[in-house]
Parts: structure tokens; C-alpha cells; sequence
């Protein structure tokens, strides 16, 4: 089987060790769920969460070309809701005016006296008191 960033795969837990849980992905392919991926907010301990041999559905988050490691999150589907209809008007904030058309204009002109900063604060901390 081939696999993608961000596909949603079902896979069974294999191993589970202090940092995360090993997933297998069918044939001799495997992932691993990191423990900050195995639920939204703190996470004492992972076997509150997982099991060996529990059925998971996981999204993958990376798969390093080099090695072949799979990334694995449980954690991306738990605020995921399939089958919820989109509603019918969206809103969409953007950090950024359209209209205004300055670029990189504002940091061109404060780049210098960023440097100066913080060249000063550089120099403070290096002289002793």
C-alpha cells in the first residue's frame, strides 16, 4: 500500500513504550503515534489511551523519505467530524488586508533599526556589570 501525508489509515497497536505507540499499517509497514499525538492536551501516561492489539484510525502527519518512518496522530481526528454537513455561509478571517498592497515594505524600512537593537542589547550583555 502506498501512503500520503494526510490520509487517514486503520491500523493496529502493536507496542507501546513511554514516548508513544507502535502501529502496524499492514504488511511490513509500521508508524508510530508520538505521545503528544495520542490525545489533545496532557498525556501522563499513554497506556490511559491506548492498548496493544486496539484498533486505531490515525492520520499521517510525515513519512521520512530517508528512513521510511511513518508519523502517526490519533489526535488530528478527534476534532474531525466527517459527517457533519459544511455549513452554509463560512466565515474566514485573514490576518491580512487584501486591499492594502505594502509587501514587505514595513520590514524593509524597520530592518535597520532592528539590527541596531539589537546589536545594542548584544553588546549590553556582553559587558560585565
Amino acid at each position: 500500500m502506498t501512503f500520503s501525508i494526510g490520509q487517514r489509515v486503520s491500523g493496529r497497536i502493536t507496542g507501546i513504550q513511554p514516548y508513544g505507540a507502535f502501529v502496524s499499517l499492514g504488511g511490513h509497514r509500521q508508524g508510530l503515534i508520538h505521545i503528544s499525538e495520542c490525545h489533545c492536551g496532557y498525556v501522563k501516561d499513554i497506556h490511559d489511551y491506548l492498548k496493544v492489539n486496539q484498533e486505531v484510525d490515525v492520520v499521517i502527519l510525515d513519512i521520512d523519505e530517508f528512513t521510511g518512518k511513518i508519523s502517526l496522530s490519533i489526535r488530528c481526528l478527534e476534532h474531525l467530524d466527517l459527517e457533519a454537513p459544511a455549513p452554509e455561509h463560512q466565515h474566514r478571517h485573514y490576518w491580512t488586508n487584501h486591499h492594502v498592497a505594502i509587501g514587505f515594505k514595513p520590514i524593509a524600512e524597520n530592518l535597520a533599526g532592528w539590527k541596531a537593537e539589537a546589536s545594542q542589547r548584544l553588546q549590553h550583555e556582553r559587558t560585565p556589570s
